[in-house]
């Protein structure tokens, strides 16, 4: 049975979920098969004990009377467990949100024609959303529902002169401006990642709507709005709507669930990333990138299931060694690196306190932690050789910096999948066996290579090649897109 769709489904079920279950299952009102009964304190005991199940077993539970396994009537069996199971989930589902139940309930009362019973009910469901500090999507939506339930009530009384037909189209506007916006945005960021082509239909009037009207004002339309306007939308990815973006949020972020806060947290973050990867004022888009961490932290909006992201985890560490921040780098991930998943955390803890360790000119220790870097990871793996690569040139192991560079060359050969993440570590090895060959005692020669170093468009590392190259601060690996 370890295959089987109900087992599947059913070794997904918490503790609570079990206990809650087994109410439901004895239930008349839900289920009136005595076998699913025994059925499912079967399968309970085999998930509280983590055995899997056997089909004999299972079948003597929901007919005990039985001598013989009947396949069919236990297929029958599970099929109905099943249903139960997914009806449990349903009705868990529809009752998570009690303010919402209002609504419907007022709807049962307008239907009963308990005028009464309505009103207060109506009354109580507007006055509990109002409370409640979201002003999302679902907000206007629920909004809408209430005022369409109000006219429902007013139309049936033929009460023509106080019909709201004006508050629930502007409503009917709000939550379609939301959602259109933030799904546009979600487009917009997968297409940048996988290059997928999007048509948004109506996009243009849209944006045409909102950039006239006050509802650009309103966080759940207006943040998205920017947000298109910044993730590249025909081309555009203007700076001007990013900082606008970045104001609303600061003051608004509360006013969204935490898996919204997260999106749009990460909305900013991928661009700041960007940018700090490929704009000529590298050092206030890593600014901006470290700021917006801190305050994901603060709300701990980059939490899921408790867990923060190795991703996330590496890029906070290597935007604040960068920005020379070291002391925080080093308290952040002692107070972080529980929250990594465990089989990630030994390397992250590595990659970052060698990011420390090279920050502070500890050579040695950065290396040793480097060790016990991840270098099954493109990402993680490459920014650990990079950094072995700064440490060697800075040494003077030019030997060792050579054998380094063929190694990574290889590596990167073989990561057939890695696409322009590939191209771009290469430049990298290029630039850095152009500044290996480079006489330093021709000055044309040098200004020759600075020129090629600054004007290349993406080369990572910039700062510290030209550092290399003229006196400057060395850099620190830019952050991995999320």
């Amino acid at each position: 049975m370890q295959k089987n769709l109900l087992w599947e489904a059913f070794s997904t079920l918490q503790r609570q979920d079990l206990r809650e279950m087994a109410k439901f299952v004895r239930s008349p009102f839900f289920n009136g098969k005595p076998q699913l009964i025994g059925l499912f304190d079967y399968l309970r005991g085999c998930l509280e004990q983590k055995i899997v199940p056997d089909q004999d077993a299972a079948y003597l539970s929901a007919y005990p009377e039985s001598k013989t396994t009947d396949l069919v009537k236990l297929r029958l069996a599970n099929s109905d467990l099943l249903a139960l199971l997914e009806h449990y989930w349903m009705y868990c589902e529809k009752f998570s949100d009690f303010e919402r139940n209002k609504i419907r309930l007022a709807g049962a009362y307008r239907r009963k024609g308990l005028a009464k019973h309505f009103q207060i009910t109506l009354k109580e469901a507007r006055a509990s959303r109002t409370a409640h500090n979201w002003r999302h999507a679902e907000y206007f939506n629920d909004q809408y529902l209430l005022e369409w339930e109000q006219f429902q009530f007013l139309s049936a009384q033929k009460r023509y002169d106080t019909f709201n037909l004006q508050e629930i189209n502007e409503l009917m506007d709000m939550t379609y401006l939301a959602r259109k916006l933030r799904l546009v945005c979600l487009a917009l960021s997968h297409q940048a990642v996988t290059g997928q082509s999007y048509q948004f239909g109506l996009l243009d009037a849209i944006l045409d709507r909102v950039g006239e009207s006050e509802c650009v004002h309103e966080p759940a339309i207006g943040l998205y709005f920017h947000a298109c306007y910044f993730l590249g939308y025909k081309g555009s990815y203007d700076e001007n709507h990013f900082f606008q973006f970045r104001a609303q949020l600061t003051r608004s972020s509360s006013q969204f669930p935490p898996d919204e806060q997260r999106t749009l947290f990460l909305l900013a973050l991928n661009f700041c990333i960007k940018k700090s990867n490929t704009a000529n004022s590298k050092t206030t888009w890593f600014r901006q990138t470290w700021e917006l961490y801190k305050e994901a932290l603060e709300y701990d909006i980059l939490l899921e299931n408790g867990q923060i992201s190795r991703f996330s985890f590496n890029n906070i560490a290597s935007v604040a060694v960068h920005l020379g921040e070291v002391d925080w780098a080093e308290q952040f991930i002692e107070k972080h690196l529980p929250q990594v998943e465990r089989k990630f955390r030994a390397a992250a803890s590595s990659l970052n306190f060698a990011r420390i360790a090279y920050a502070r000119k500890q050579f040695d220790a950065a290396l040793a932690h480097l060790q016990s870097a991840d270098y099954r990871d493109l990402i993680s793996g490459m920014s650990a050789r990079i950094i072995q690569l700064k440490i060697y040139y800075e040494m003077d192991a030019f030997e060792l910096l050579d054998s380094h560079l063929d190694s990574i060359k290889t590596y990167l050969h073989r990561q057939r999948a890695t696409g322009y993440h590939r191209d771009t570590y290469m430049e990298i090895v290029k630039t850095t066996k152009a500044l290996m060959r480079c006489n330093f005692n021709d000055i044309n020669a040098l200004r020759e290579l600075h020129h090629v170093v600054a004007t290349h468009p993406t080369l990572l590392e910039k700062e510290w090649f030209l550092g290399q190259i003229s006196p400057m601060p060395p850099e620190i690996t830019p952050p991995s897109p999320l």
